[in-house]
């Protein structure tokens, strides 16, 4: 036994799914941007002061490092950022809360030292330098 539908059936059918698929997709934009809004606000209140950080990473000989990560949190271990320096090496951390922070670089499995405590302060750029080790050399001794 076969089950025949009328085609003005299969017409409502699809105007219905076609309705609320467009509905479906209006929702979820609307949530999309809503969810963005309340992010945006909960981050940084209004008038909060701001500063940025930028930089360099230099490796050991003084030459700018392309692709590396730099890592900057606040000197307390809370809030940690993280960026990646351009071809020329250069980095930054546009409009952060003012305070005290701590940077370092990494690069091929190479980290910088700690830079501590550098101030972001209002409405200004602080520079720092970051500047990896030399790589490590490994030295095969053959006995006779």
């Amino acid at each position: 036994m076969s089950l025949k539908i009328a085609p003005e059936v299969r017409v409502v059918t699809r105007i219905n799914l076609h309705e609320c698929e467009v509905l479906m997709r209006k929702q979820c934009l609307f949530l999309g941007l809503l969810v963005a809004t309340v992010c945006l606000s909960a981050a940084l209140p209004p008038n909060v002061p701001t500063g940025t950080m930028a930089g360099t990473v230099l490796d050991a000989h003084g030459r700018p490092v392309a692709g590396a990560t730099v890592t900057m949190q606040t000197s307390d271990g809370s809030r940690p950022y993280a960026t990646h320096t351009n071809a020329n090496g250069h980095f930054e951390f546009a409009r952060y809360r003012t305070g005290q922070y701590d940077l370092r670089a990494y690069s091929q499995g190479m980290f910088s030292d700690w830079t501590k405590r550098i101030s972001i302060r209002s409405g200004k750029t602080t520079e720092v330098t970051l500047r990896l080790p030399p790589a490590a050399t490994e030295s095969v001794v053959v006995p006779n």
